[in-house]
């Protein structure tokens, strides 16, 4: 026998050509190319992102800090001028000094009545106006201070970590390892 005779060329054919190639390269190539445009879409999106989304939202953020400012700013405005309203006394307006002791020589000239209102007047009306003003401050201070702001003392005390702690998350680590040797078991057993 030679070592011909052992060579089966059944398998083969009878012409020596290979047997047919089966489809799976079309398949590789076609799942391959569905990931890559995958992945430059997400790319080409990410990117948009970053150029479009991103610009926006910090203008919008800056803008907001610009709104808030301008807030308090005139929150601190109206402040100091309710601080100054309160700190502000009224000064008399007639005082009484004594005349003077040497005498007119000559007499003087009284002018005519006009339509003008008198100082007084005008000093009432401011005095009315500035109690208006300061009415008004003492209400919208009184409003902030009657407005509650919650500020957070501490963490808030939920999630599975808080709820079972760290003895419930080794155990459950635990479990989790256990599972995956028993599934390399049962997957080498069969």
């Amino acid at each position: 026998m030679t070592m011909m005779d052992d060579f089966d060329f059944d398998d083969v054919g009878m012409d020596g050509a290979l047997p047919p190639e089966e489809g799976g390269n079309r398949t590789f190539l076609l799942v391959a190319g569905i990931l890559g445009a995958i992945l430059i879409l997400s790319l080409i999106l990410m990117a948009v992102y970053a150029m479009v989304v991103l610009p926006n939202r910090r203008a919008a953020q800056s803008t907001q800090v610009a709104q808030i400012n301008a807030q308090n700013t005139q929150i601190a405005l109206a402040s100091e001028l309710t601080a100054e309203a309160q700190a502000w006394t009224a000064t008399p307006t007639v005082t009484n000094t004594p005349l003077p002791a040497t005498a007119t020589p000559s007499p003087t000239a009284v002018l005519a009545p006009t339509n003008t209102p008198a100082a007084g007047l005008a000093q009432s009306q401011r005095d009315a106006q500035l109690t208006a003003t300061m009415s008004a401050l003492f209400t919208q201070q009184a409003a902030n201070l009657l407005t509650v702001t919650p500020i957070a003392t501490r963490l808030p005390e939920t999630g599975f970590a808080d709820d079972v702690g760290l003895p419930g998350l080794l155990s459950l680590a635990g479990a989790l390892i256990v599972i995956i040797f028993l599934a390399r078991r049962l997957r080498t057993a069969s």
